[in-house]
């Protein structure tokens, strides 16, 4: 009788396969952590400079707005005004608040979205006029004058 001799298994081809899924893997993995990082490093700083600076010209363009009417107001009787401002700013909506600035008498507006929020000075009536309101982008916006002045409410 022969003894039984087995020859050994050609394993090279299981080995280069498991090598290629745990590289892929490692790759797929380093990749989906890439992504994210360059996702707020890359992306949301860029976009958030430039809500900051749309910000700051919307505010502007609305203090004129208010001036405007300011000059042309009645002595006696009421004026409004509809104007329009972008709907959003880099994808995202924001809120337009006017109202006093708590360290002193003057007049602000405040264009803001999260965390990125630009203050602007209404530019000359601050101390003659109180302003109060608010708003968002979306659609038309009205700025009302009436010399007896609005009731809260």
């Amino acid at each position: 009788m022969r003894p039984c001799i087995t020859e050994p298994m050609n394993e090279e081809g299981v080995t280069r396969l498991m090598e290629y899924i745990i590289i892929t893997g490692v790759l797929l993995l380093l990749m989906i952590v890439m992504m994210f990082s360059v996702n707020a490093s890359i992306m949301e700083g860029p976009a958030n400079k430039l809500r900051y600076h749309a910000f700051v010209d919307i505010g502007n363009g609305i203090s004129t707005r208010i001036v405007d009417l300011y000059v042309i107001a009645p002595g006696n009787g009421t004026i409004e005004t509809k104007f329009d401002i972008p709907d959003d700013v880099a994808g995202r909506g924001y809120f337009v608040d006017v109202d006093v600035e708590k360290k002193g008498a003057s007049q602000t507006i405040q264009v803001q979205s999260g965390s990125i929020k630009s203050t602007i000075a209404i530019a000359g009536i601050g101390a003659t006029r109180g302003v109060v309101g608010n708003t968002t982008g979306a659609g038309w916006n009205m700025i009302q004058y009436d010399s007896k002045g609005f009731s809260g409410g």
